[in-house]
């Protein structure tokens, strides 16, 4: 594991590139050789923007050993990923960054797997995608979206994936849709799949488990429940797999898709609704009163000409069981 402690200009860890895939969904490439060599698919990383930030577990997307550099795709759901969007910009720096953390995903023996990803989790299927490929699988990839124009990374699985089955909720891309259309799509085409590899909302998840289990293919989802620590010390991580009480941090974050508790994750994941809506609130208040120059400084003359019911609009969460504002 590495670790590191910020610097001067806001810290160690400088963002080298940054592309904006939707109003919400942007993605962070930082320069840290060490992590990027140490990194393997399936683990996360904890972050801090700045000295007065919250620490944040976020899944590494991608790395790269000779570019030194590991990427991160965020989606702006509160206030921490919310500042971070504002504020993290090409050349600016994170002052903290832990990892890479998590039990690496297993790449199996299997000859035929179907890596899934709805809505966010296109993003960190990718690197276990990629590794299949590699251990000389043949991969097939789901990718699900809202729509065409929330569509990202379509060109780098078609570099690692034999097949590419691209689902939209309203066919405006690929077939319509939810990617649990575009599993049994590959079941029909495909009748020797060994195992089905599923990243999104919990939802989601949980619908391809369902999908899978009459015809008993293994089938591994990456769960993302309230995370404090990452060491496993605070216990907020737990989940119900099978009989046993698990750690999100030091247990998985991978585990057999069929033997996941997803009501009890789900009322997890919901707990703290009200606290994260109070925060995005306070923050979004003291971006309003910075002074011209001030981060978050805001044109008053616009400021003042927004309907109030707009404001109330803006502090309300997207629902995280959704397939995804960005996905």
């Amino acid at each position: 594991m590495t670790a590191g402690d910020g610097g001067g200009a806001g810290g160690k860890f400088e963002i080298v590139a940054r592309e904006d895939y939707s109003d919400l969904t942007y993605m962070l490439e930082v320069r840290h050789p060490m992590m990027a060599r140490a990194a393997r698919p399936g683990q996360f990383v904890i972050v801090m923007s700045h000295e007065h930030g919250e620490r944040i577990p976020l899944t590494l997307a991608d790395f790269d050993a000779q570019k030194g550099t590991i990427t991160l795709v965020i989606q702006a759901v509160g206030k921490t990923t919310r500042e971070m969007q504002r504020h993290c910009q090409v050349g600016t720096r994170l002052l903290s960054l832990v990892g890479p953390m998590g039990i690496p995903s297993a790449v199996s023996k299997a000859k035929r797997v179907v890596c899934v990803g709805g809505g966010l989790g296109v993003a960190p299927v990718f690197p276990q995608a990629r590794a299949f490929k590699q251990a000389g699988a043949y991969v097939i990839g789901v990718l699900g979206f809202r729509d065409k124009k929330l569509v990202f990374w379509e060109d780098k699985f078609r570099k690692v994936c034999d097949d590419l089955i691209l689902c939209t909720d309203d066919g405006s891309a690929g077939m319509k849709g939810m990617v649990t259309k575009g599993i049994e799509v590959a079941m029909k085409g495909y009748r020797d799949v060994d195992e089905v590899v599923a990243i999104g909302p919990p939802v989601m998840m949980r619908a391809c488990a369902e999908l899978t289990r009459p015809h008993r293919i293994k089938t591994m989802v990456s769960v993302n429940p309230i995370m404090v620590d990452g060491t496993g010390m605070c216990g907020g991580c737990r989940v119900k797999v099978g009989e046993q009480i698990r750690f999100a941090c030091v247990d998985g974050p991978d585990f057999d898709g069929h033997l996941v508790d997803f009501e009890d994750l789900m009322g997890r994941l919901r707990r703290y609704a009200a606290d994260e809506n109070k925060a995005m609130q306070r923050w979004t208040e003291s971006c309003r009163m910075g002074g011209p120059g001030e981060p978050g400084a805001r044109d008053w003359k616009a400021l003042a000409a927004t309907p109030p019911e707009s404001a109330i609009d803006e502090l309300v969460l997207p629902d995280p069981f959704d397939d995804a504002q960005g996905g």
